[in-house]
């Protein structure tokens, strides 16, 4: 079973997108940043048996158009709202964020409480990631100074999303209501060779304090997993989907 991948026509530019399977709700993956659709094969199939899916490649990333003005948050919702709008994907969503995604689902759900059923953060970002910042090494600081120094040289890549994130924070934290939905944090369980040990546990307690967001809220574990459960350990990921698919049913 494959995807196919097609192709749409918004106001900002032409973005790569798929569905498949039909029922409701209406499930939206959010990919992390610069990830791919390919980045959901794990565990689509089994979630399309029983809802309709989509996922998309945001603006500069593999088949969709580069990005021609500033990837905030604000401007990613609006224009994720434009796609689903375009396919005939209707409200409410379940929300499915994966890293830099888990921001925009936050911020979408903010913006348009009606419009979102549920929200499963899997690893996800938080905006107090910002402040991770001054645990990174003199080395690292640098070698993202010239990186963002060469994107600026690029009219595409200046836009591209990962330099909003602090944007995307404040846009965050500027609308205080958050709907009371059934909300599911997934993180990973395992050490991560590639980031410090303090700034893994600031990350989870991070994550943790997502559950805040609503009273109806769960956290699970990826024991066996580092960043990326839905690759480690999908059945974890498509369990948690389904459990918050059929709470939804069921109110």
């Amino acid at each position: 079973m494959t995807q196919k991948h097609l192709k749409m026509e918004t106001t900002r530019g032409k973005l790569q997108y798929c569905i498949s399977g039909s029922g409701k709700p209406n499930i939206v993956l959010i990919n992390g940043g610069a990830g791919p659709i390919e980045g959901w094969l794990k565990i689509w199939p089994e979630i399309s048996e029983s809802s309709s899916v989509f996922s998309y490649n945001r603006f500069g990333v593999t088949g969709s158009d580069k990005p021609q003005q500033p990837q905030d948050g604000l401007t990613i919702v609006e224009t994720l709202r434009e796609a689903l709008k375009i396919v005939g994907f209707e409200p409410p969503f379940l929300l499915v964020g994966h890293s830099l995604g888990g921001l925009y689902a936050n911020l979408f759900a903010r913006l348009y409480p009606d419009e979102v059923a549920g929200i499963v953060f899997l690893e996800s970002s938080h905006p107090k990631d910002i402040s991770l910042d001054e645990h990174q090494g003199k080395i690292v600081k640098t070698i993202n100074k010239i990186l963002s120094m060469f994107d600026s040289l690029s009219s595409h890549k200046q836009f591209n999303e990962v330099h909003f994130v602090k944007k995307t924070a404040e846009q965050i934290h500027a609308i205080d209501h958050f709907p009371h939905i059934p909300i599911y944090v997934i993180t990973g369980g395992k050490e991560n060779r590639m980031m410090p040990e303090e700034v893994r546990k600031k990350r989870i307690n991070h994550q943790l304090e997502l559950l805040a967001l609503s009273s109806n809220s769960l956290h699970i574990t990826a024991e066996k997993s580092g960043h990326f459960p839905q690759f480690s350990e999908p059945k974890v990921v498509i369990d948690t989907i389904k459990d918050c698919v059929r709470q939804i049913r069921q109110s």
